[in-house]
């Protein structure tokens, strides 16, 4: 079989196929010229092929839910985010990595659709290392943030859900900033976004104290009023075996001098409790921090363990002899 070029294109003689003149439509000896055009497709049927989609109509919108949060303290700056995936009623996933790693003193938040926030992450991950490269320094975190929102908002209209925070540590210290798809940008020492940030929030705000605790403070109160002992020591021995065996967390709240420690205790029990009480949150509540020698994953608990931990179980006829002696007192 011969084989010549005519041009760019290598055109093949296939006159001694039998079969080939039927199925490819061959004519003296050559294909048709069908088969040697440069593929095609089609062009959508619009006026203005530019704004095409653009603001086009979303039939079926279903519910997204998570929580993230952020905040700035002395030491630098704490991430934590839970990693339920949902799609209205339906729990498609308790294993979805929330915060991302943009580069070694940055991470990035996911709320609204995951493939969007995936995408544009790496997007700028990609535009962060090209900006290192060019310039032989780190991009800021102001810079790389207001970058994420240039291009979002460059698509705003187009369908995109994205509200991610970018925090991270540079030259000038921690920074934290707020983006979304419509291209906004809030810089800020503490956020909270998705479904359940109104009761992470309510934590960062405000601080929690365990029911144990809460009626064992009520007792003291009350035994000092009438001038008594509040000393646990003078507590029942059931109710003081309960009391010791709960972790006493106090009525802590954000404060920007927190050790690392107290930060990241924070930041899960706020995310925790956002899962105890939205549907849409759940599965591992993961806490990084970040700090002038990058971020530093400290942990990554399962909230129905959580649950156990920050509320054990109190047998039944302790809480009845402590409320009886709470209505005696």
């Amino acid at each position: 079989m011969t084989r010549w070029f005519t041009g760019y294109a290598m055109k093949l003689d296939t006159s001694d196929l039998e079969s080939a003149a039927s199925i490819f439509g061959i004519s003296n000896g050559l294909p048709s010229d069908a088969l040697q055009m440069t593929p095609s497709f089609e062009i959508p049927n619009a006026t203005d092929f530019d704004s095409f989609q653009k603001d086009a109509i979303q039939m079926v919108k279903p519910a997204k839910g998570t929580t993230t949060l952020a905040f700035i303290f002395k030491h630098g700056v704490i991430v934590a985010a839970d990693s339920r995936a949902s799609m209205g009623g339906y729990i498609s996933s308790q294993s979805v990595k929330k915060i991302i790693e943009i580069n070694p003193y940055m991470l990035g938040t996911m709320a609204g659709g995951a493939a969007d926030c995936q995408f544009w992450h790496r997007n700028l991950g990609i535009k962060c290392r090209l900006h290192e490269l060019a310039n032989k320094r780190r991009i800021s975190v102001t810079g790389a943030s207001k970058l994420l929102a240039n291009i979002l908002y460059s698509y705003r209209g187009m369908g995109l859900s994205v509200g991610t925070m970018i925090a991270g540590w540079d030259e000038t210290g921690p920074g934290l900033y707020y983006v979304d798809s419509e291209g906004g940008r809030l810089k800020g020492m503490r956020f909270s976004v998705g479904s359940g940030s109104p009761y992470a929030y309510g934590v960062l705000d405000n601080g929690f104290v365990s029911f144990a605790h809460t009626s064992f403070i009520l007792t003291a109160i009350k035994l000092t009023a009438k001038g008594g002992s509040s000393d646990i020591c003078s507590a029942s021995s059931s109710r003081r075996q309960v009391l010791m065996s709960v972790p006493f967390v106090g009525w802590t709240r954000y404060r920007y001098d927190m050790t690392i420690e107290e930060a990241a205790e924070l930041a899960r029990r706020a995310i925790y409790h956002a899962t105890f009480r939205d549907g849409a949150s759940g599965g591992v509540v993961s806490v990084y921090y970040v700090g002038p020698d990058g971020w530093k994953k400290l942990s990554g608990d399962d909230v129905g363990e959580l649950h156990y931990h920050y509320y054990p179980v109190v047998p039944a006829e302790v809480v009845e002899q402590e409320m009886a002696e709470v209505g005696g007192a």
